[in-house]
């Protein structure tokens, strides 16, 4: 806590008046004038042990109406400030301080309070609003209160509370789903079915193979194929889908290297990997998020707890200095399987041709470019990918949509 008693013009006025009048008294002989620098004395020091005795205690605490706050997204800020005076608190004025990466307009009018010497602290609640503008940890406070004696003659400002750490995650755009391709990859809460034999949620018939009992014989289905059918258990199994982000720094700037919110190609790809994961776990798909060397970001999604876990994840998610991206097709050699959506900074017809043979791997490969080099995403929408140049100025939803509408074409 600091305090600081300076006076105001007013006050400065009125000491260097009564300065004067001393004077004057002396030399014009002037009993009235040395009375009356003397009261402006009294006033202005009275005035300075008041805003002293002001506030003896405080107290701050901060809630943001969101568990967190997001890059583009407002958020409440409500602030607590408890105070413990000997005397009336005149109103005064307030501030918060606000990182750079917070927008907002953090100050007020601060009430007056009557003395709290026989009813303890009293609270005080602030709110303002705030809108995240880079990814990350950052801080807010200390609150400032400034507040001047009922004749002006003095200001004090306190600096009272501890800095409050706010997370900020990656902003998440609201995408459409990609209509002409869900279906085919599994997506649209279509579940993909394995045929176990028992203990499964339904039942389809198939025919009779020797050796099956005769207790599981599927009466109504023989009667209606004119062939012996048995029950057939069914289980469901939800379908997978993979994200890939590129956080080799070959493919971003430095800036990205040092701290979250630095770069904004990196930005705008760390916002399409969590925007396109929340999409794919709303589609009923399991999503993994993976760099390009296989490490996994965070864990499997398919529920809102988990994208909020992915969030937090990626609030202070930077790029590291080693290039994978040509090991990338490897990861996928010998299977198939469902949507493999790719991230990337930096992408040249190399890079293009080293995952090439990924795209045969995936129902739906979906490459996503910030800083493509010529030929590059022709090169890889000739090899089957779906391609998109991704703009950081430029609105995710609208490049998504894009992609789901036709086959082998980039979409710049």
């Amino acid at each position: 806590m600091r305090r600081l008693w300076p006076l105001t013009l007013r006050g400065t006025g009125a000491v260097a008046l009564a300065v004067a009048c001393l004077i004057l008294s002396g030399e014009l002989a002037l009993p009235v004038l040395m009375y009356f620098a003397l009261l402006l004395f009294a006033v202005v020091g009275a005035s300075v042990i008041s805003l002293y005795a002001m506030k003896r205690g405080a107290s701050v605490t901060r809630a943001l109406s969101t568990d967190v706050a997001a890059v583009g997204r407002e958020s409440t800020v409500t602030v607590a400030a408890g105070l413990r005076s000997a005397l009336p608190v005149p109103p005064g004025r307030w501030e918060d301080g606000l990182p750079k990466a917070l927008a907002g307009e953090a100050r007020g009018a601060f009430p007056a309070l009557s003395s709290g010497m026989r009813s303890g602290e009293r609270a005080v609640e602030l709110s303002y609003s705030v809108t995240g503008k880079r990814r990350g940890v950052h801080a807010i406070g200390p609150l400032t209160i400034t507040s001047s004696d009922p004749f002006g003659f003095a200001r004090r400002r306190l600096v009272i509370g501890d800095r409050t750490p706010v997370t900020i995650v990656p902003a998440v755009s609201d995408l459409p789903p990609l209509a002409n391709a869900m279906g085919e990859a599994g997506g649209s809460l279509h579940s993909s079915t394995s045929q176990l034999g028992q203990g499964a949620d339904n039942l389809i018939a198939r025919p009779y193979a020797s050796g099956d009992s005769m207790r599981r014989i599927h009466w109504r289905a023989t009667a209606h194929r004119d062939q012996l059918m048995v029950r057939q258990e069914e289980q469901e199994s939800t379908p997978e889908a993979t994200v890939v982000l590129d956080l080799g720094a070959l493919r971003w700037s430095t800036d990205a290297l040092s701290s979250p919110g630095a770069d904004p190609g990196f930005e705008a790809g760390v916002s399409a990997c969590v925007s396109i994961a929340a999409r794919l776990a709303k589609e009923g798909y399991t999503v993994e998020v993976i760099d390009t060397d296989g490490t996994a970001l965070a864990d499997p999604l398919d529920s809102d707890a988990d994208i909020d876990d992915l969030l937090a994840r990626f609030a202070t998610l930077t790029a590291r200095r080693d290039d994978h991206l040509e090991r990338l097709a490897a990861l996928f050699a010998g299977v198939t399987t469902g949507p493999v959506i790719v991230i990337v900074g930096r992408l040249h017809q190399a890079d293009a041709e080293a995952i090439a043979p990924l795209a045969h791997h995936s129902t739906l490969p979906v490459l996503l470019a910030v800083a493509p080099a010529g030929g590059a995403l022709e090169r890889a929408a000739q090899a089957g990918w779906r391609c998109a140049h991704l703009d950081p100025d430029e609105d995710l939803a609208t490049s998504w949509a894009r992609i789901g509408r036709e086959t082998n074409r980039v979409f710049a």
